[in-house]
């Protein structure tokens, strides 16, 4: 075998893995995030009255710190044991980990449109529970989809974060009965 060949092979083995991680990071984060947007949701409407402007800020926020957990842990759990980790790599584990950000803004965007929808503030969480499971189901699809799942397998996951997602709705429902 020559090293051109070799050299080849090692080559689509490095780009094949990065594609996987890409997959991985890049909608795990939302799917996660989208997860703990409508636990917010249903924690100010159940265990308190939160206005609207201090409602999107908790969604917001609460991305942010948990954004910057997941980055500590990425950086200090895993890879302080091995390397001491340079800015190319900071800056890359936190655009990887962004998702979980990018997740808290549609349920924060409905609750802030909401006065425009006619809604109260009871509409405005439910409506911003519906945004973050509909978000959750659709960066569950979009990962499957992205890592060359099947048609089926992507069906599969959008119906698992469904049923998480109506998990949510029951507690939400639960807590507030």
């Amino acid at each position: 075998m020559s090293s051109g060949t070799t050299g080849s092979r090692r080559a689509t083995q490095r780009r094949e893995r990065r594609a996987e991680h890409r997959a991985h990071a890049d909608y795990t984060g939302g799917v996660y995030g989208s997860m703990l947007a409508a636990s917010v949701v249903i924690g100010a409407g159940s265990f308190g009255s939160f206005p609207r402007a201090e409602l999107v800020l908790l969604l917001l926020l609460t991305g942010l710190v948990f954004w910057i957990a997941h980055v500590h842990a990425e950086l200090f759990g895993a890879r302080l044991a091995r390397d001491a980790p340079d800015r190319r790599v900071i800056l890359r584990v936190c655009r990887e980990e962004w998702p979980i950000v990018k997740a808290a803004v549609p349920p924060a965007a409905a609750v802030a449109v909401s006065p425009l929808l006619g809604l109260d503030v009871q509409g405005a969480l439910w409506l911003a529970l519906s945004v973050a499971v509909a978000g959750q189901v659709g960066w569950s699809v979009a990962a499957a989809h992205r890592a060359g799942a099947s048609r089926r397998l992507m069906a599969a996951t959008a119906s698992v974060n469904v049923l998480l997602g109506l998990v949510i709705v029951v507690l939400k429902i639960a807590l507030t009965h």
